[in-house]
């Protein structure tokens, strides 16, 4: 069968065929030697659970008797599509390149037990694999998840594990937040200052209210270059590319605090204790703009994926409008606005990371201007900032906030915790769809794909952000690798299925009723809206880029 779906159904309704293939101590892998590096992650996957040796074969000596999982590669399969067959003789996963296998592999733990997702052996259970054919592909190559990392920082380790689940949903572009006003996360050896004063801050806002206290605790953290190689070659094990962004000319506070000559003012900042959109920005001096050309090559030293992500949103102009310094540089470069500045400066990171062979990443408000060379536009205020780019034959990565962004609250329970923004429901992320209405082919065929965001100011630990991303990243995860009908009610089947092994893997996602009371967050307060508000209120945002 050719389900089109992540969350596959119950074994026995996958199966075609009667029967099944019991995996055993004479059970052997064999792959061809490009696909050693995913024969013996399976081996990994597998042992731990199973206690079987499961002895890997690769290359071209031949496969040893009584081997049962064969994994190989049929260029005429799509690219990171799989086909599945399990019968007497074995399993054999083929696929189109090798992304491919590693998603077949992925849906042959799928079809085991739920144990297979635990870490020490269980006893007592018959490691069955049901007879039968899976075969499918991805509907869009851009499946992603934007990790915040400035706000709340992640530990390497949290994130080696977030990788880990990333993969079993088949999403294959980590987007790493890694600077913002409120922190620095990446080492650049030439300004050590930016993670020496600016990857901490003295304490952090508690809650969303514009009232809200701070909570008097010191938060910090930054990854090594060393780590951040880690990490990247990690992923690329698990055919996840990682993207990291650099946030300019806005948030940019932390890097301020460490560099004061960097702002407008060349006031002395400390790295923000507080969210929301902040009124200090980058200066407009070629010395800045030299200084982040630097980072940025460090930058892309670290990651070797095609993309670079520039930030550009959220960068209030009243500075710049104000300083006469600012004025004066408008007017040597031509340049008739604010807006105009923005875009220059955008625009000459854009050409430095075109000259290197990448290509940009960012959000829609850099439509409002000259538009960066060989950029993808995030489209998260809604859909028409993809609607706009695609128009304009830029690419597109959706990710509209009232579909795909984890942090607004999950329903409108009074024990959700730090309720934020407009409800986002499972059915809602389920209904997630990166193309938008009325275009043409051509204008189509720039969406590349979608992404959930997962903004982290209300999530203060490792598994704060698994209450807020699973399993609605499971529902995203599945819409950007499924074509055709949706059936929400089946996938809520299928879904039951799943949370055990996610149970398994020790993920404290929310349950269907809502939050365990130690998942609620009484007395810190919230920001919720209606949808009418919100719906008022991004449409004013975008009237700018709206076509």
């Amino acid at each position: 069968m050719t389900p089109t779906m992540l969350l596959l159904p119950r074994p026995h309704s996958v199966a075609s065929g009667d029967g099944a293939l019991l995996l055993d101590t004479s059970t052997r892998i064999s792959a061809p030697a490009e696909l050693a590096p995913t024969a013996h992650w399976l081996q990994s996957v597998l042992r731990p659970a199973t206690g079987l040796a499961l002895p890997v074969t690769t290359g071209a000596e031949p496969a040893p008797a009584g081997s049962a999982l064969a994994l190989t590669l049929d260029p005429r399969l799509p690219a990171e599509g799989y086909r599945l067959v399990c019968g007497p003789g074995g399993v054999t996963i083929t696929g189109g390149d090798t992304a491919g296998v590693f998603y077949g592999c992925q849906t042959l733990r799928q079809l085991l037990p739920p144990q297979i997702y635990r870490a020490a052996e269980s006893a007592g259970v018959s490691w069955a694999v049901p007879y039968g054919t899976v075969e499918d592909s991805p509907r869009f190559r851009w499946r992603g998840t934007m990790l915040d990392v400035a706000r709340h920082f992640m530990p390497k380790h949290d994130v080696l594990r977030f990788l880990d689940l990333l993969a079993m949903h088949r999403i294959n572009t980590l987007h790493l937040h890694l600077t913002d006003d409120q922190g620095w996360r990446v080492e650049i050896l030439r300004h050590p200052r930016l993670t020496e004063v600016g990857s901490w801050r003295r304490e952090s806002q508690l809650g969303a209210a514009e009232d809200a206290p701070n909570d008097g605790r010191p938060h910090g953290g930054y990854y090594t270059q060393d780590d951040l190689r880690e990490i990247v070659a990690y992923a690329a094990r698990r055919h996840i590319t990682v993207m990291p962004e650099i946030d300019v000319p806005g948030h940019s506070q932390a890097a301020i605090a460490a560099y004061p000559e960097l702002g407008v003012r060349g006031e002395r900042l400390e790295t923000s204790p507080r969210w929301g959109v902040n009124k200090n920005i980058l200066n407009a001096e070629e010395s800045t703009l030299d200084f982040f050309l630097g980072v940025f090559d460090e930058v892309m030293e670290l990651f070797p994926g095609p993309f670079i992500g520039i930030g550009g949103d959220e960068c209030p102009k009243d500075q710049w409008e104000a300083d006469p310094r600012s004025r004066e540089l408008m007017a040597e470069r031509g340049l008739a606005s604010s807006k105009e500045l923005q875009a220059w400066f955008l625009g000459r990171i854009g050409a430095h990371v075109a000259a290197r062979g990448r290509r940009v990443f960012g959000w829609d408000e850099i439509l409002e201007g000259a538009v960066p060379e060989g950029v993808a536009v995030a489209s998260w205020r809604g859909m028409t900032g993809a609607r706009t780019a695609a128009r304009r034959e830029y690419d597109v990565i959706s990710c509209p906030d009232d579909l795909a962004y984890l942090d607004y609250r999950q329903s409108e329970l009074e024990s959700e915790p730090i309720p934020f923004a407009v409800p986002l429901t499972l059915a809602d992320a389920y209904g997630f769809d990166p193309v938008p209405d009325g275009l043409t082919e051509r204008e189509t065929a720039r969406i590349l794909g979608g992404q959930a965001n997962i903004w982290t100011e209300h999530m203060d630990s490792p598994r704060t952000v698994d209450y807020y991303v699973f399993p609605r990243l499971c529902a995203i995860a599945e819409a950007l690798w499924s074509d055709g009908e949706r059936d929400f009610d089946d996938f809520l089947v299928r879904l039951r299925t799943h949370l055990v092994r996610l149970d398994a893997l020790g993920v404290e996602y929310r349950r269907e009723d809502g939050p365990l009371p130690w998942q609620s967050r009484p007395g810190v307060p919230g920001k919720p809206a209606t949808r009418a508000d919100w719906t008022e209120f991004i449409d004013g945002l975008v009237a700018p880029i709206r076509t």
